[in-house]
């Protein structure tokens, strides 16, 4: 699972597209060395923070958190990042969960 109970919250591992043509969720990934991430493409460019504007925008939308929950804590300028979502960690993990589970499968 990209996501992991953390105190004070959950941690949600990313790999992020930026000037991807959309904003959107696509689902979930691994890189090589099976660490799974949650795939998300974004149209703003990876310049001044934009992308990463548009990548907490497009996680609190589509989780239904607030914007101000959820923070970068690596990789802002990589395209794997890591972003602490802040709350109760067992309410989060379903959300996100449900979140994943909503979906749509993607072919690769």
């Amino acid at each position: 699972m990209p996501f992991r109970a953390v105190p004070g919250g959950v941690s949600i591992r990313l790999r992020v597209t930026p000037r991807g043509g959309a904003d959107r969720i696509e689902g979930r990934g691994e890189d090589a060395a099976g660490a799974a991430h949650l795939k998300l493409r974004v149209s703003s460019v990876a310049e001044k923070g934009k992308a990463n504007d548009a990548v907490l925008a497009l996680l609190a939308k589509a989780s239904g958190l607030p914007r101000s929950s959820l923070s970068i804590v690596s990789g802002e300028t990589a395209p794997i990042k890591t972003v602490l979502a802040a709350g109760e960690p067992e309410a989060l993990l379903a959300r996100f969960r449900a979140l994943l589970a909503a979906l749509p499968e993607r072919r690769k």
